[in-house]
């Protein structure tokens, strides 16, 4: 069996895996330490330990769990999932039961390193119209300036992925451990960078979240110009979704103009 560790971001109690792989860290702990003092005791990891930057939270989201995982953990695969986002197994029952196990993921992990959730298709939008329509078109326009100056080589690749009606979501995965830390290299760097570009302080709370959009597009750029391999696996929500209303959203944007994702 091989050593797999799958965080799962949260920003509060909620039920977990039972499943031994996955690792609960209470995101943004550095701003809130009473509240992770309290589900520390409950068996929560936090994101403040160690090299980390678990104060960019409100801006990184999840990110910040990816950053401390490349910092201070040691496994052969690690992997993120969100509290309310989980990949899905073979099992039936509650959606509980039918989390992916460590069992099932060390059987999809024999021939391939990575494991993603299944596209997101927009069919009538590309990646970037989808972007620009949906956020502040500035995080895109400035990452791809930061790309020109910082690595100039993946300007094919993230063209490529944005002119795409399709792509990977959610800043889901599980990766062999040598592929994480070279992603989070780049993407951080690129971030980092970004960051120095842009003000958000007057962007609604929702819109503040800019680097963990922005990294859910940057997955794909940093797989099609590195030729990796990955594998699509189904994916749920643990919270009943309305989509209607995300169709009827999506296509408000596209025709009428910039609004929340």
């Amino acid at each position: 069996m091989q050593n797999i560790i799958i965080l799962v971001a949260t920003h509060k109690q909620y039920p977990m895996p039972g499943d031994k792989m996955y690792l609960p860290v209470f995101v943004g702990a550095q701003n809130n330490p009473d509240e992770y003092q309290r589900l520390a005791a409950l068996g929560y990891a936090g994101d403040a330990s160690g090299d980390n930057i678990s104060l960019k939270n409100k801006s990184y989201c999840e990110l910040t769990a990816a950053y401390w995982a490349w910092k201070n953990l040691s496994a052969e695969y690690i992997g993120l999932v969100h509290y309310r986002r989980h990949f899905r197994g073979r099992a039936s029952g509650s959606k509980q039961n039918r989390i992916l196990t460590c069992g099932e993921a060390d059987e999809l992990l024999k021939d391939c390193n990575v494991l993603l959730p299944k596209k997101r298709r927009y069919f009538i939008e590309t990646n970037r119209g989808q972007y620009i329509h949906a956020h502040h078109a500035e995080g895109l326009v400035n990452t791809r300036k930061v790309i020109a100056a910082r690595c100039p080589e993946y300007l094919v690749a993230f063209d490529k992925v944005m002119d795409k009606t399709s792509g990977h979501r959610f800043n889901m995965f599980v990766m062999k451990s040598d592929v994480f830390g070279k992603y989070c290299e780049w993407l951080f760097g690129i971030l980092f960078d970004v960051e120095k570009t842009l003000d958000i302080s007057g962007w609604s709370p929702k819109e503040q979240r800019v680097y963990g959009y922005l990294a859910e597009r940057l997955l794909d750029v940093w797989l099609l110009k590195n030729g990796v391999e990955y594998r699509d696996i189904p994916y749920m929500f643990m919270e009943k979704q309305n989509w209607a209303k995300k169709i009827a959203d999506f296509l408000a944007r596209k025709f009428n103009g910039h609004g929340d994702e």
